[in-house]
């Protein structure tokens, strides 16, 4: 029997090449991007998850008075934490933010010695092997960092840096802002995995910044020693049951008992949530976000349900022309059950060519994917945490309940119902009004999709073109030295400062701690002008160090006062008790104008003079809030920002001018590499979280259009089957081409209509919340939403217009032949 069912599937498909061939391909689509968006959703939460002690890891949090977040921890709050809490089993301190520097290797001569710029570098405990699953390939994990000036190297790095040499033992060289320090490498651990948020290619030993003489139990500043930098604290705490909220209620009672003056309320991360968890003050980059996978899932399950919705109006637009097997079959004896075992089978037959072609698919387009999310994902990844499992039961469900419905739709009818044609063929039956209400659901979501995409791009283009207050373009960022030679950099900035000054493509350069799009140098608060108001002590600064040149490098304007003097830069802050402030900063310091803060003094530790007010500028993206910021002058040695001329003429193409660039400041610091950015390009990456938005609702909104348009076109050859008949009779009396097409099509638009009608608000209501993210929105205007309708409206015309057509020019003697 069952043999026989397979051979009448596969005939049947055979005869009906063309719904065969759509009602697969609508699948086959549906189930690709469903499986490929599985994958991404798969690789996000498989991330930490192959650390042994994940369960019990968490991540030491502060939160400020005025609600922020911070990773960042002080140094002494994971020894005293142990110290005073027995049920903290160990702690580790990762130090990311300082640890980047120059690695080099002693003996070597000068500018030939071999140097590299890292930024993957972090300092870390010696418990960082025993608390976190990396495995060490030379090395012992208890003693690997236990010492001062020892280094573990990913084997990746210890390639570069030796080769095929044996790496343990040999020393290197690592130049950063403590300085000039040799470690030893004690140990290589195999590469981290991708999926990994803890991303390093070598990791020095934190005790190397410790000294012993200067513990103090209750300064939270230091880390023995290890003054003015912070640190991201894990803690590892007993396996469950075990409750951590009651032990971070007897830290912050601790934190208030030892340090009243300390109002931060400190939290307990778990370390399965650090991934997908808010973005807070976070050094892992690699942080992927909640929203954004909850956005592919819910996309993910959508498209599935467009390509069933699809399927189920295909297979029952093209059950007319099985109705009267049906009736034969009933009349001859066959009971619902085989009939329902039958049609259930060509439907599962169906589904498993549809998931077939999916596969290949996935194969086809998983390198364009993988670019596109920026991961290296393969299926191989739903083995994680078996979502092949879930994916798989999914898909399964689907198609058993989209199979269903088709298959009971076909036997539902009473033998002479069929045999007479009647049922089925019956537009107003509830078969009827289930498949336009599919093809509505099909639209309405299409529609969406597309007002979602328009506004995407909208706000996106509004980001990008909006006048910030800065200017970025032609500014070419060059990463600052840190290998000094001879004990200073001075010598070197001079003559750096005297070749760009030479060079015709050079209109400003300057050397700051700041670059718009790029954090501030540090925030501070207790900053109030003379006779402060209650409470002035507690609002929070932004604090940038610039020398005299920023201003005009950047294109930035002021208000009122007047710029820093080259003596003020050269002087620093701290001598001269000059700040420039912003308009935003002014206010908030409580001066009613910027022409009234010119002159003012500010206390901060000491009186310093506002000399004058710069007037706002996005510093960072759009999605925030300007903030209050205080300038610092300082002529330090950091990132060199150069502004290039616009003039071919003047030193010729632009990777000239680079080359020149280069080989100046490698004469100027020497051991140095040179690495350069350009500021407008660096500015946008903070939009990228936008962008792959409008990507990925680009292609959602596509995939769902077309699949809708598959189902719109099976109901409209379902249609015209049904009126064959009366389309020749009304031809017969005269009826044209074009009124023929328009009863035909009129219902089609009146289900686009309606679906129009459903998507607006719901689309309206998305968007506008996804907009209150932004500090600077573009409006909601009403044309994106006409647009995004007529834009359906042309689409669904062009897909029924052809079978309309296509059955207003049939020959009406044909169609009234027709049975």
């Amino acid at each position: 029997m069952f043999k026989n069912y397979l051979k009448i599937a596969f005939r049947n498909l055979q005869k009906n090449r063309v719904f065969s061939v759509i009602n697969i391909a609508g699948l086959a689509l549906g189930i690709a991007a469903f499986v490929l968006i599985l994958e991404y959703i798969a690789y996000e939460r498989s991330v930490n998850t192959f650390h042994k002690n994940l369960p019990t890891l968490y991540r030491l949090l502060s939160q400020n008075r005025i609600g922020d977040i911070w990773v960042d921890m002080a140094p002494a709050a994971g020894p005293l934490a142990k110290q005073q809490f027995p049920e903290i089993k160990d702690f580790c301190r990762v130090a990311e933010h300082s640890a980047g520097g120059i690695v080099s290797f002693p003996g070597g001569n000068g500018a030939n010695t071999p140097s590299f710029r890292e930024d993957k570098l972090a300092y870390a405990d010696a418990s960082f092997f025993t608390l976190f699953t990396f495995p060490l390939v030379q090395g012992r994990a208890a003693t690997a960092l236990s010492q001062p000036n020892t280094v573990a190297l990913s084997q990746s790095q210890a390639r570069k840096y030796f080769g095929d040499k044996k790496p343990l033992g040999n020393v290197v060289t690592l130049n950063n802002q403590f300085g000039k320090t040799l470690y030893t490498v004690t140990a290589v651990y195999a590469d981290m995995p991708q999926n990994s948020d803890l991303a390093f290619d070598a990791i020095f030993s934190l005790q190397t910044l410790a000294n012993p003489a200067n513990l103090n139990g209750n300064d939270w500043a230091r880390l023995d020693g290890f003054n003015g930098s912070y640190v991201t604290t894990f803690l590892k705490l007993p396996e469950q049951p075990f409750d951590p909220k009651a032990l971070e209620a007897k830290f912050n009672a601790y934190v208030r008992k030892t340090n009243p003056q300390n109002d931060n309320l400190y939290l307990l991360q778990p370390a399965t949530n650090m991934h997908l968890a808010a973005s807070l003050s976070d050094v892992y980059r690699t942080s992927g976000s909640l929203e954004f996978v909850y956005l592919l899932s819910g996309i993910a399950g959508l498209i599935l349900l467009i390509a069933w919705f699809n399927y189920i109006n295909l297979s029952t637009a093209g059950a007319l022309k099985r109705a009267k097997e049906v009736g034969v079959r009933k009349v001859i004896g066959a009971g619902q059950g085989q009939l329902i075992g039958q049609f259930l089978g060509e439907s599962l037959l169906l589904n498993v060519l549809g998931f077939g072609l999916a596969l290949m698919l996935v194969m086809v387009l998983q390198q364009s994917f993988n670019e596109f999310v920026k991961r290296e994902l393969s299926i191989n990844v739903l083995n994680v945490n078996n979502f092949w499992l879930a994916g798989l039961g999914m898909l399964v469900l689907g198609a058993l309940a989209s199979g269903g419905y088709v298959a009971f739709a076909l036997t539902s009818f009473r033998p002479i119902q069929t045999l007479k044609g009647i049922g089925l063929s019956t537009g107003g039956s509830k078969g009827g009004w289930l498949r336009k209400t599919l093809v509505v659901a099909q639209f309405s979501a299409s529609v969406a999709l597309v007002i979602a995409t328009l506004v995407l791009y909208r706000q996106l283009q509004y980001m990008q073109n909006k006048d910030l207050g800065v200017q970025l373009t032609q500014r070419l960022v060059i990463k600052g030295p840190q290998v000094e030679q001879n004990g200073s950099f001075k010598p070197g900035t001079a003559a750096l400062e005297h070749d760009l000054n030479q060079l015709p493509y050079v209109k400003s350069f300057c050397q700051t701690g700041i670059v718009p799009g790029n954090f501030y140098n540090f925030s501070a608060d207790g900053i109030t002008r003379q006779n402060p108001k209650p409470g002035d002590d507690k609002k929070n600064y932004s604090m940038g160090i610039i020398d005299d040149r920023f201003l005009k490098t950047y294109g930035i304007e002021l208000v009122a006062g007047r710029n820093f003097t080259v003596n003020e830069a050269e002087e620093g802050w701290e001598k001269s008790g000059k700040l420039l402030v912003n308009e935003k900063g002014a206010r908030q310091l409580g001066f009613p104008s910027a022409e009234k803060a010119v002159g003012q003094f500010i206390n901060w530790g000491q009186p310093y003079e506002i000399v004058g007010v710069v007037k706002d500028y996005h510093h960072q993206g759009l999605q925030q809030a300007i903030d209050p910021v205080i300038f610092m002058p300082r002529r330090s040695v950091s990132d060199l920002t150069v502004q290039l001329t616009t003039d071919p003429v003047q030193g010729g193409q632009l990777q000239d001018k680079i080359a020149e660039l280069e080989r100046i400041y490698k004469a100027s610091y020497p051991g140095n590499p040179f690495e350069f950015y350009f500021a407008d390009e660096n500015y946008n990456k903070q939009y990228q979280s936008e962008q792959q938005y409008g990507q990925v609702f680009t292609v959602a909104s596509g995939l769902a259009i077309f699949i809708a348009c598959l189902g719109l076109f099976g109901l409209a050859t379902f249609t015209t089957e049904q009126r064959t008949k009366e389309i020749g009779v009304r031809k017969v009396l005269g009826a044209s081409v074009a009124s023929i097409v328009t009863l035909l099509s009129k219902d089609f638009l009146k289900l686009v209509l309606i679906a129009i009608l459903i998507a607006t608000p719901i689309a309206w209501w998305a968007m506008h919340r996804w907009l209150q993210n932004f500090e600077y929105k573009a409006d909601l205007s009403w044309w994106l939403f006409v647009l995004s309708g007529l834009l359906a409206i042309a689409i669904a015309i062009l897909t029924v217009s052809f079978q309309s057509i296509k059955a207003a020019l049939t020959n009406p003697v044909k169609s009234l032949r027709s049975e």
